[in-house]
């Protein structure tokens, strides 16, 4: 009976043991839990607070559409956007240096291709191979659709921008309209279409992967300087008179 009673009481202990171990862990696991859940709540917090270039919430990628577009803007595939960035250089140096003209550069293009594949085709038969399989161009109802709607959309954002602009609601909006009107009829008095074009191209393909590897030093820089001009926008508008024309009016 004696060696029963200390068995019994040992197991007991063991027990008791055991199940303070499980206590300690549950409440070990929900107090890391809740620190997770706080810090969590306080670098969202901070991160709410950081300061983004034109309010942006997401990473470059996902701003410049998260696709293979993106991709080949901020140069993760380097050898495509080096491709496409010479071709497209190719061609500007074509008409702008060459002085190729468009339509000159698109018959001869037609020619040397349909000259090659008419050789190659008939070349085949005395030499005992296949002729080239041709695929066909068809330009499918669906993909068609979707890029109407695609230039829909954007016209129809456009011209409810415009429609804000010129109704006077937005004075903000009107000076950064009238500003880039501006700098556009400047740019277009210096260089014709094809030159500005490359040269939004090629901005297109550096700036975004510049800003995405210095994005702190440019987000901090672009924090004073818009702190700047709201500080000298409203030094504009208290200059605008106001209340001696109501005034007078009643």
């Amino acid at each position: 009976m004696a060696d029963q009673e200390i068995e019994q009481v040992k197991n007991e202990s063991v027990l008791e043991s055991v199940l303070d171990k499980i206590g300690d862990k549950l409440h070990g696991d929900d107090s890391s839990s809740s620190v997770s859940v706080d810090d969590r709540g306080f670098k969202e917090e901070v991160k709410s607070k950081i300061y983004r270039l034109f309010g942006r919430e997401r990473p470059v990628h996902k701003v410049l559409g998260g696709g293979k577009a993106a991709d080949i803007f901020l140069w993760k595939n380097k050898k495509v956007t080096a491709s496409v960035l010479g071709s497209v250089t190719a061609i500007w140096v074509l008409f702008e240096i060459v002085e190729y003209h468009l339509l000159t550069l698109v018959c001869h293009f037609l020619i040397l291709v349909m000259s090659l594949l008419f050789l190659w085709s008939n070349v085949t038969k005395y030499i005992k191979k296949s002729p080239p399989k041709i695929p066909e161009l068809v330009i499918r109802e669906d993909v068609a659709r979707d890029v109407a709607s695609a230039i829909r959309t954007e016209l129809n954002c456009a011209l409810a921008e415009l429609h804000v602009v010129a109704s006077g609601k937005d004075l903000k909006k009107f000076f950064i309209a009238v500003a880039g009107l501006w700098v556009l009829s400047v740019l277009g008095g210096c260089l014709n279409f094809l030159t500005l074009f490359y040269i939004c191209f090629v901005l297109l393909h550096t700036v975004p992967v510049v800003y995405d590897k210095y994005e702190d030093q440019v987000d901090s820089f672009a924090e004073k300087a818009e702190a700047e001009l709201k500080k000298q926008y409203a030094i504009v508008l208290s200059k605008i008179p106001k209340g001696p024309l109501k005034d007078k009016f009643h």
